[in-house]
């Protein structure tokens, strides 16, 4: 059977993101616990945040792109060369910054930079002639960009606060994303799921703006005041917005469907992620300490597997109806965002027992998703279609 890996954005994408999910984690375990050292001279906890947002959340986002855009525009996707050029591109970033002391900084930072503008190269013809309205998002590939630029010259200049606060807008414009993208497509996947049950979405005027508004608020503050009482109510802010925003959406009628509800669990760490930031900012609260976990294992990691679980399934000719191991990945995901956000303040676990517990719950959870979806993102479509 011919491997079909580089005939649709998803695949590669969503096999990237799978792959980095279940190889990093547990190295920063090792890294962390036990002093496995890498052969990159950068502070372990920033090549561990860089490599999770630019290598796994950056390879989600561009699955996600690359299978929407001919969606959008009524283009052809991208596939073959360009494609397979795109994620050597991110796999040469991989292999460069976890061997950067074997190469000038510049070089390291020169191959990382590639891969979102070549990404947006490969879908700007399309999201351009069509003068379709998600051009914007363009934008926010080159604000990306920017934050890694920001990030490797902080390290050059030996500024890790510098670093740390790129990382963090980064973090933002991947959350700014899912509002606008989740925004669209859990209402519209929920009352699909809930048609013929005489369930009516109830929809707020206005919140949907607002949540936006108040994400892009979020990001601005981040990038100018971080850490203060500014960036604290800007977040209780978007928290309120955000948790009126998915209480509208009726998830708790989709509990019998697995790629529904877990969009709606996703969803839920982000006002839950901001409340804490905005205790923890403002009161120093022990509960709250580790809100950017929330942000990033609970909201971010969740929405991408229930994203690309249901992606992969649907432009690979296959019925939406998820394997068991599939939720098993769900619920395992659950519980490492569970651990890693409150297991020092609920359960009483040492610090390192709190990182070797939910890196295994995480690993776990994404060595499910691959021992279904490798099979399904290699091979050709069930429909017989091409793609």
């Amino acid at each position: 059977m011919r491997c079909q890996v580089f005939a649709a954005g998803f695949r590669p994408a969503f096999l990237a993101a799978g792959l980095a999910a279940f190889v990093l984690v547990p190295i920063w375990a090792a890294v962390y616990v036990y002093g496995v050292t890498l052969p990159c001279p950068w502070p372990p906890t920033l090549w561990h945040a860089h490599e999770m947002v630019f290598g796994f959340i950056g390879a989600a986002i561009a699955g996600f792109l690359l299978t929407a855009v001919p969606n959008w525009t009524g283009r052809p996707g991208v596939a073959g060369a360009p494609l397979a050029a795109l994620f050597a591109a991110w796999l040469a970033a991989r292999i460069a910054v976890a061997t950067a002391a074997w190469w000038p900084a510049w070089v390291v930072a020169a191959i990382d930079l590639t891969f979102f503008p070549l990404l947006a190269a490969l879908i700007a013809p399309s999201l351009l002639k069509s003068g379709n309205r998600n051009w914007r998002l363009l934008l926010v590939l080159g604000a990306f960009t920017i934050c890694d630029a920001v990030f490797h010259l902080a390290l050059l200049r030996r500024d890790a606060n510098a670093a740390t606060r790129a990382i963090l807008v980064a973090i933002d414009l991947a959350l700014l994303l899912v509002t606008v993208i989740g925004g669209r497509i859990v209402p519209a996947f929920t009352a699909g799921a809930l048609r013929g049950e005489g369930v009516a979405m109830r929809t707020f005027p206005g919140i949907g703006p607002a949540a936006i508004a108040a994400m892009v608020s979020v990001v601005v503050v981040d990038a100018t005041l971080p850490g203060g009482r500014v960036a604290a109510v800007t977040a209780g802010v978007a928290a309120l917005i955000q948790a009126v925003q998915l209480a509208q959406w009726r998830g708790g009628r989709t509990l019998s469907k697995p790629l529904v509800w877990v969009l709606h669990l996703g969803y839920a760490w982000i006002p839950l992620g901001l409340a804490l930031k905005c205790a923890a900012l403002l009161g120093g609260y022990a509960i709250a300490a580790f809100w950017l976990h929330a942000l990033t294992v609970g909201a971010l990691a969740t929405m991408i597997l229930g994203v690309i679980t249901r992606a992969a399934l649907g432009h690979s000719g296959r019925a939406l109806e998820p394997d068991p191991r599939t939720v098993i990945a769900y619920a395992l995901l659950l519980l490492a965002g569970l651990v890693r956000v409150f297991g020092l303040a609920f359960l009483g676990l040492s610090y390192p027992i709190v990182i070797l517990v939910a890196a295994f719950l995480w690993t776990s959870a994404f060595a499910s998703f691959l021992s279904v979806y490798v099979p399904i993102l290699v091979s050709p479509r069930a429909d017989g279609r091409p793609g």
